[in-house]
């Protein structure tokens, strides 16, 4: 005993004389960082990164390499009782040296019935409702609202003014905000009577069955049309009008603005021109409409139109809308044909109890690979936005065929990456725009979700929480330009989150994404981040400090779409980006605060931007294959991009173990990144040459240079770095170890030139 005393003595005094070193000492490090994880409500903002909480997990997730342990304790509350967050399952393998740790989402059996109580809430038909096809929808649309037809193909009787002409009598048109705008919402007839007619020419014979009318888009006015006739010609001078046996038909219009009306001709009639003549309208406005004309087109030797028939695609891909249940079905059938590759899970569920799921497409599905980057595509935020949705689920199956043919680019993409994809955010709205159909659900049915959010703007603004940190620090450098943390007020039980968002924000910090791409609706362009004014503008240019970076991954997906890059084609509402290159700052566009795009830039790692994929948010069925090749080149490219730039690994000098959240920063951008839970990094970078900095808690922080090339694959830019003597000295008093002599040299020199530095400057003072 008296021998154990003796070897525990010096221990003993060493640690009381170490306590007023540690509290004296200064490591070298610039990093700080507090011990908590919660937000602050003091204006102060902290780097750790946080997640907001559910009511069904905590998980910690910790990263120890002998002397560097990054704990992230994950707890997520939430704002009602039907949250159903995914619970990651974390394996661990212990080592000599350190823990690793691999953090994956439960692979998801498809085979599990859906519960009759989801069921009853998302599928439940009122009195009067049917699944059957509406009569008339049989056939196609010619493609107004699509822009297939162009604006030649569009007569009308009489105009009010430019800005309300014959060519802006298209399905969903939304009008520009200016009265009297150029880029107005409608057609608008220029005399008041019943002689007044749009005029559609097919081009060819076309077996015409409905009409769907619209009233018009505007801030200003409220007009529609409630009833009209129609006539149908070959030669545009001898029509003859729709009949109801032996009478004129007359169909039913609108009874508001926005409300699709399907109006189905009693008879199909084959003709080429359709004209649409109103008979009465809203008694308080004048005569305007938008519309879409459904026909299907007839074969015609003789007409040299035919030769402009779409050609479709070559792939032998689902070109089909598919609905919740189908979906599961297609992401089976992907998944049985290439276990290898794809893993199928979910996230968490929706507020109606519809599971979001994502398929994982790799050569090592449910691993994070040291050095292998994570991409995701999302889709279907706006649930009415059904083109993305459609893509991503014919991306799985494109991948899936062409890996199994040895594609060498699909084969390098799935073994180099891990990629993620989620084709429906949103798939409550979907279902409510889905029950209407393609062109029936109108410009918003089904953009909300269930609880009424738009969660394009539903994200933590942490845009303003930065700003308004750096209005009050004079010194710019010290307030954190990544991983802000989530403020208080928006993990709150009466914040309005939906429960969607909460499930991806989860998904956002649980999987180290690099890149990422948001596919939207409803126009032809590519927005990058910022999405948010910094005063709150209507709209203005706020870039972030990657400016250049985020322009070319917009650049990369905009020039390698094949309508994008059309010069001669028509804008699709009242914006013309066709000038810019069809990319755009998102805030110089429209401002969004609380954008997806924004919060993964600066609460995560991943870089990400806004893909809109088409003037049709919800286009038809058999406008899918050409959309498809529209966008095919631009979706595998964009992917590649995650490759470009530098990555490499983090690690202990000591034990060459990874080192978790180390920051790596790139002189001359104000914005950072960290390394994942087993050091790995990936820093996307325009060629170029560029000073590195990596620096972690407990260790010094080491400097060098990575070149950038123009090679489509990364710089290896790897770190060693050495622990500090205070980190040191905290090792091993806690695993209560004998302090080395040279340790104890160390720290003795760093007290003594603290204390010279101390002296001479209060001898100063005194000599002033």
């Amino acid at each position: 005993m008296m021998c154990k005393g003796k070897q525990l003595a010096p221990v003993a005094v060493s640690y009381y004389i170490l306590v007023s070193l540690l509290a004296s000492i200064s490591d070298g490090n610039p990093v700080r960082r507090n011990s908590t994880v919660s937000g602050s409500s003091n204006g102060n903002i902290s780097s750790k990164l946080i997640t907001i909480k559910t009511n069904n997990a905590t998980v910690n997730v910790t990263a120890s390499n002998r002397g560097n342990s990054s704990t992230r304790k994950m707890t997520n509350e939430t704002v009602n009782n039907t949250t159903d967050i995914a619970k990651p399952t974390i394996q661990s393998a212990d080592t000599n040296t350190d823990t690793k740790i691999n953090i994956s989402y439960n692979t998801e059996d498809l085979e599990e019935p859906i519960t009759k109580d989801v069921i009853r809430r998302v599928w439940y038909k009122r009195q009067g409702e049917s699944d059957e096809q509406p009569t008339g929808a049989e056939c196609p649309p010619l493609g107004l609202e699509s822009l297939r037809v162009d604006d030649t193909r569009l007569r009308a009787s009489s105009t009010e003014r430019f800005g309300l002409g014959a060519h802006r009598g298209r399905l969903n048109i939304q009008s520009g905000i200016e009265d009297g705008d150029i880029y107005d919402g409608a057609w608008c007839a220029g005399h008041k009577d019943t002689n007044q007619w749009l005029e559609v020419d097919a081009r060819r014979p076309t077996k015409f069955t409905a009409v769907i009318l619209q009233g018009r888009s505007s801030i200003w006015s409220w007009d529609w049309v409630t009833s009209y006739k129609v006539q149908l010609s070959n030669d545009t001078y001898n029509w003859t009008p729709s009949m109801n046996g032996t009478e004129e038909a007359i169909f039913e219009g609108n009874t508001d603005t926005e409300t699709p009306v399907l109006g189905t001709l009693p008879v199909p009639v084959v003709a080429r021109y359709l004209r649409i003549n109103p008979q009465t309208w809203y008694e308080n406005g004048t005569i305007c409409l938008r519309t879409e004309i459904m026909g299907c087109p007839l074969p015609d030797p003789n007409n040299i139109y035919t030769l402009e028939t779409d050609q479709g695609s070559s792939d032998k891909l689902d070109f089909q809308h598919h609905n919740y249940k189908e979906m599961r079905k297609f992401m089976k059938a992907v998944n049985e044909e290439c276990p290898n590759i794809t893993r199928i899970y979910s996230i968490g569920k929706s507020h109606q109890g519809l599971k979001m799921y994502v398929m994982e497409i790799s050569d090592n599905p449910g691993k994070h690979e040291l050095g292998e980057p994570e991409f995701r595509y999302v889709a279907g935020m706006h649930g009415n936005e059904a083109l993305g949705r459609e893509l991503v689920l014919n991306l799985m199956q494109y991948m899936c065929q062409e890996y199994k043919k040895g594609n060498p680019r699909i084969v390098h993409l799935v073994t180099e990456t891990r990629i993620h994809l989620l084709p429906s955010m949103n798939p409550d709205g979907y279902e409510m725009a889905a029950k209407k159909g393609s062109e029936l659900s109108g410009w918003a049915l089904g953009r909300y979700s269930y609880e009424g959010i738009d969660m394009n703007h539903n994200f933590a603004d942490l845009n303003s929480v930065m700003w308004d940190a750096q209005e009050i620090e004079m010194d710019k450098k010290k307030v954190p330009n990544h991983y802000i943390p989530i403020p208080e007020y928006y993990t709150s039980e009466t914040a309005m989150v939906a429960t969607e968002t909460r499930a991806v924000i989860n998904w956002m910090q649980l999987i180290p994404f690099v890149l990422s791409a948001n596919l939207h609706g409803g126009e032809l362009v590519v927005t990058y981040p910022y999405d948010m004014t910094r005063d709150w503008a209507p709209k203005d240019l706020t870039p972030t400090p990657d400016d250049s970076f985020f322009r070319w991954l917009a650049t990369v997906y905009a020039t390698t779409n094949q309508v994008m890059v059309n010069p001669d084609r028509r804008h699709c509402h009242n914006e013309d980006f066709i000038q810019g290159n069809n990319i755009i700052n998102g805030a110089n566009w429209h401002t969004v605060p609380g954008s997806m795009n924004d919060f993964s830039y600066l609460h995560t790692n991943c870089f990400e931007v806004t893909v809109e994929l088409s003037c049709d948010k919800f286009p038809h069925e058999s406008e899918l294959p050409t959309e498809w090749e529209n966008n095919k080149e631009s979706l595998l490219i964009y992917m590649e991009q995650v490759h470009r730039g530098i990555k490499g690994v983090v690690r202990d000098k000591d034990t060459n173990a990874g080192i978790a959240d180390a920051i790596i920063a790139v002189d001359e951008i104000n914005h950072d990144i960290r390394t994942a839970f087993d050091g790995d990094y990936w820093r996307l970078l325009n060629p170029g040459e560029y000073e590195v900095m990596a620096k972690a808690e407990g260790y010094f922080p080491s400097t060098r240079l990575c070149r950038v090339n123009y090679e489509p694959y990364p710089t290896i830019c790897d770190f060693t770095l050495t622990k500090t003597p205070k980190q040191r000295l905290r090792e091993i008093l806690a695993k209560g170890g004998k302090i080395p002599q040279d340790l104890m040299l160390r720290l003795r020199q760093i007290r003594l030139r603290k204390l010279r530095a101390s002296t001479k400057a209060i001898n100063r003072r005194r000599s002033q």
